[in-house]
């Protein structure tokens, strides 16, 4: 299978900029910090470099594993409806599981599992396009 490796990049980088404006204060930021007990200050630590970068190639391989999943798919409905599948039942479905478990809160899976779906439905419609 040929896969477009800038669609790829471009898909993983759509990731950042969807979720700059999810974990806005604007959006879902506040409630985010609050629901994980964040404060402004304990968000100051932290190696941001080590954060970004392996942000970065977790989200490189999601896109690749999506355009794999896609097949030669070109059209960017179907690419927004494989995303859409690909988040809301992988993504969001496991990450319920955890919250169960790790008995987080309602708020929290789904300021978290909606990001994962808006995103892998954006990466979708981007490997679809530039197939």
């Amino acid at each position: 299978m040929q896969l477009n490796y800038f669609a790829l990049l471009v898909a993983a980088l759509s990731t950042f900029l969807i979720g700059g404006l999810w974990y806005s204060p604007a959006a879902f930021g506040k409630a985010w910090m609050r629901e994980n007990g964040f404060t402004e200050e304990s968000m100051k630590g932290g190696n941001m470099i080590k954060i970004f970068g392996l942000t970065f190639l977790l989200a490189l391989i999601s896109a690749v594993n999506l355009a794999m999943f896609m097949g030669p798919e070109n059209k960017p409905a179907m690419g927004a409806l494989w995303g859409f599948l690909a988040g809301a039942g992988w993504v969001a479905t496991f990450v319920g599981t955890h919250y169960l478990f790790e008995r987080k809160s309602f708020t929290l899976f789904l300021i978290n599992a909606g990001y994962s779906v808006v995103a892998l439905t954006v990466m979708g419609v981007i490997i679809a396009w530039w197939k």
